[in-house]
């Protein structure tokens, strides 16, 4: 408890120095959107993130997605995971989140995986010409300045229990919403009511519009084929429903995966999990080919994030990708917000 206490006032003089400018915070020469979260663990941002991608692109945007990559082999080095054209880097390099981005998003993004958002942003504006920035978990990242700071909070589970690291699941108290100039509510279909959600972040963040958004699956495709990194037929789901599956994955929260496929009926025997970011080895095959057996199960299913990682490992059980993405409540309102806002290089940071 008092450890929490003290990292909670750490952060807030972190944040008072940024808001003075004691920190400084740079502007990346182009219009920028941060996709964030308050909490460890995860959020179902990877979709928001691929979607703005997307309606920016749409809009004539040379968009650009900065990404940290946890996970990566060499976490310090500036990896170009895409350059727009084609994938130029494995998941092991890339990081599982955005090699699922670039695979996602093909030509209508550029991917730099790098700590150091300014620099690579100063770099990728001059290679390739990048009109819009993409910020991938970067609510707490604030050398770099942004126009559009979207936080992401999980319906399932938003603030833990209310305490900040290490005896809770936020990065920063919960005052620290006030920043966010969009708050968008994911996984809302996971659970019964989230009425309560927006009168709660209200307490923190009365002026800022807030979003519902739940999952839903897209597509299943066989894992070889989506490996194959080509357009391949997808899987009938009603079919892939009626067998009795295993389902596996390497996720901060891995019981949304579960219950995603459960609200929509699939037959799930069985389930296991990996820790968040893991790499799969054979072994891990083996254990999930065991599990599989035990429970009876015909078909495996798992995520788009952990088939990156499955190259070269081999199931006997057919092994299918389960994609997801997300939709809105006011969809319209939301794509409206991010195609029309604008870059502002002397915006001040928000009070």
């Amino acid at each position: 408890m008092i450890f929490s206490s003290v990292y909670g006032k750490f952060t807030d003089i972190r944040n008072a120095f940024y808001e003075r400018e004691i920190f400084k915070s740079f502007a990346l020469g182009a219009k920028t959107v941060s996709v964030g979260n308050l909490t460890v663990g995860g959020t179902g941002k990877t979709p928001l993130v691929a979607l703005i991608a997307e309606i920016l692109a749409e809009n004539g945007e040379k968009v650009a997605i900065l990404t940290r990559g946890y996970g990566r082999k060499n976490p310090k080095a500036r990896v170009l995971v895409s350059d727009g054209e084609k994938i130029l880097a494995d998941a092991a390099t890339a990081g599982d989140e955005p090699f699922e981005l670039a695979r996602k998003l093909g030509e209508r993004a550029v991917i730099v995986a790098d700590a150091n958002r300014v620099s690579a942003a100063n770099w990728a504006r001059e290679k390739f010409g990048i009109t819009a920035f993409v910020l991938d978990d970067a609510f707490q990242h604030r050398r770099a300045r942004r126009d559009l700071d979207i936080v992401c909070v999980d319906a399932t589970n938003p603030f833990g229990n209310y305490r900040t690291l290490p005896s809770g699941i936020l990065r920063e108290p919960l005052k620290q919403l006030k920043r966010a100039d969009l708050i968008v509510l994911t996984r809302a279909n996971l659970v019964k009511k989230v009425e309560n959600l927006p009168e709660k972040i209200g307490e923190f963040n009365s002026s800022s519009p807030i979003f519902i958004s739940g999952n839903k699956i897209s597509g299943i495709t066989e894992l070889n084929d989506f490996l194959a990194e080509r357009d391949a037929v997808k899987m009938d789901k009603n079919l892939v429903k009626s067998r009795p599956s295993l389902a596996f994955c390497a996720l901060g929260n891995p019981d949304n995966f579960f219950d995603q496929l459960r609200g929509e009926n699939y037959d799930l025997k069985s389930t296991l999990t990996f820790p968040d970011h893991h790499f799969y080895r054979e072994i891990d095959a083996k254990k999930i080919e065991e599990a599989a057996v035990s429970a009876r199960a015909e078909i495996l299913l798992t995520t788009a994030k952990d088939a990156v990682k499955l190259r070269n490992l081999n199931f006997s059980t057919d092994c299918a990708v389960v994609e997801i993405e997300m939709s809105f409540a006011d969809e319209a309102n939301f794509r409206r917000i991010v195609e029309n806002f604008q870059a502002d290089e002397k915006k001040p940071l928000k009070q």
